[in-house]
């Protein structure tokens, strides 16, 4: 059986204690038992899958062994799986690779059946955001990383739960994406090269809208439900 099927997934963000932990990621498990394997090509992760990632040399977080049994059952059944940083998930080395899937890094530019997509978490694009993109480049920061690895794990996950807590995720209001006047429509209108779709999350509100010619779909974060995508040549794009 041809492979025709492409999924994009974003922002469940495993393990933030906020509503009914344990149901999200029951839904995001069923999310992955229910993709067609024999019929998929690639499922693209596009980062904040879980709340907050760090992992030592001999040390990962504990628990998602559903999450990572799905996953290893459609890596096993010949489906690629690629991942994207989040923001929330940023702190990942080599664990994820270790278990067979593709590390991505953001605008990743990509063809699949005749259709050139943009794709990535969405964070830290287009221009302005000089405070996140400071915090950013220091949770890069090989000294910072190094530092923060000398924490007992007990007290390094407590305090990067704690921070994530403070995130808007723990509001009740969703985020208004501001359409054309968004640094990521910008980014995107701006775009040097052709594309047909631009796929992101990070900005936990769906939007659909057009680019010029192109496509703009952001993926919503999974705290009330769940929100996915699904390319084939034939049907095009089709969402949950």
């Amino acid at each position: 059986m041809t492979r025709t099927r492409t999924y994009f997934v974003s922002d469940t963000h495993l393990g933030l204690d906020v509503k009914d932990p344990a149901a999200r990621e029951r839904r995001f498990v069923d999310f992955l038992k229910g993709i067609p394997a024999e019929e998929t090509e690639t499922l693209y992760l596009l980062g904040d899958i879980w709340d907050f990632w760090y992992e030592w040399r001999d040390v990962v977080p504990k628990g998602y062994t559903r999450v990572f049994a799905a996953l290893q059952d459609l890596m096993d059944a010949g489906v690629r799986v690629c991942f994207f940083e989040g923001n929330h998930d940023i702190w990942s080395y080599s664990y994820f690779e270790s278990l067979g899937m593709v590390r991505m890094t953001q605008p990743a530019v990509i063809e699949i059946g005749g259709k050139r997509f943009c794709i990535g978490h969405g964070d830290g694009l287009g221009e302005g955001d000089r405070g996140y993109k400071m915090l950013r480049a220091f949770f890069h920061c090989r000294t910072a990383q190094v530092l923060f690895s000398m924490l007992h794990p007990w007290f390094a996950f407590r305090l990067g739960n704690n921070w994530s807590k403070h995130s808007r995720l723990a509001k009740s209001e969703k985020y208004a994406f501001r359409g054309k006047d968004e640094r990521l429509y910008k980014f995107c209108e701006s775009f040097p090269e052709p594309v047909d779709y631009f796929i992101f999350g990070h900005y936990h509100c769906k939007v659909d809208m057009p680019v010029g010619s192109a496509r703009l779909l952001i993926l919503d974060d999974w705290m009330d439900g769940s929100d996915w995508l699904c390319y084939t040549p034939e049907e095009g794009i089709t969402r949950k």
